[in-house]
């Protein structure tokens, strides 16, 4: 039987990590929520947040902690031509249509990734993410603190974008009725623009911490792209807090499962999950009947 300090530091490890897992999948849920858009190159937004954050602190010199806005605006600057120039004009052509666009840009990114930076594993080394903060008999990275503090700093922020602006009240609009707020003036697709620019720049910032926290490779983003979708079917669909519990919940179970099984099925547990979800309550454990 594990002691019991070791399954307390998992849980809590894992309550951590999960903080920094629903940053990850806030953008994909808000975009599908909003968008009705499988954007399967969400994983790649992920890796190039890290690639962001590795290259700040090698070419600047600045801690990618400090630069998370800098690298959220980037991402979302790459976001917005895309876009504009790849999934607006198939707005009217079918959900397929875009999601086998953005599966398209998926594979070219992956490819663009090994062609520009090799296919070696990296990480952003930074002492914060090797010395543990130690309480007692609980001992965990301090990058998982720092990590949950800004994840849950961000989503509480945009949550209260979309509940408290004007840009938040025109979204919810377009989720629900496109085309009566287009009736009542509202610009649909610039909505859907700034949307998806917001998705990205949240899975740029998650795949930051994520960089920091543990170590990547051009191609980690399907992975992180399962595991993105189990923590929206947890939390239901474009459910902003419900995202976050559904964050907490599979970071736990992830952390159990490596700590019975080993880490390598860290992954097996959250495709597990998201597949029993799926099947028995397809709108998610917090997420409502339409």
């Amino acid at each position: 039987m594990a002691n019991p300090d070791v399954i307390l530091n998992a849980l809590i490890s894992g309550v951590l990590l999960g903080g920094m897992l629903a940053l990850t999948a806030l953008g994909l849920s808000i975009i599908l929520g909003v968008m009705r858009l499988v954007n399967l190159a969400h994983g790649e937004f992920l890796v190039a947040g890290a690639y962001a954050g590795l290259f700040l602190l090698q070419w600047t010199g600045l801690d990618p902690l400090a630069g998370l806005a800098l690298i959220g605006l980037v991402l979302a600057s790459i976001a917005y031509p895309i876009h504009r120039l790849l999934l607006a004009p198939l707005a009217d052509k079918g959900p397929e249509a875009s999601m086998m666009t953005t599966f398209g840009l998926s594979i070219i990114l992956q490819n663009l990734f090994v062609l520009l930076f090799s296919a070696d594993t990296r990480a952003i080394e930074r002492g914060y993410a090797t010395v543990p903060l130690e309480i007692g008999p609980l001992s965990v990275p301090q990058i998982y603190v720092i990590g949950f503090a800004i994840s849950v700093t961000l989503i509480t922020a945009v949550h209260l974008l979309i509940t408290r602006s004007r840009f938040g009240s025109d979204l919810r609009a377009s989720a629900d009725q496109p085309q009566a707020a287009a009736i009542i003036g509202i610009n649909v697709r610039r909505v859907h623009a700034l949307t998806f620019c917001l998705g990205a720049a949240c899975a740029g910032i998650g795949g930051t911490l994520i960089g920091v926290a543990l170590s990547f490779t051009p191609t980690s983003g399907a992975a992180y792209l399962l595991t993105d979708f189990a923590v929206i079917v947890l939390g239901g669909l474009g459910n902003v807090f419900g995202t976050l519990v559904g964050g907490l919940v599979l970071g736990v179970l992830q952390s159990v499962g490596g700590l019975a099984l080993g880490d390598g099925y860290r992954d097996l547990v959250a495709l597990v999950l998201f597949l029993a979800v799926l099947s028995l309550r397809p709108q998610g454990v917090l997420g409502s009947r339409t």
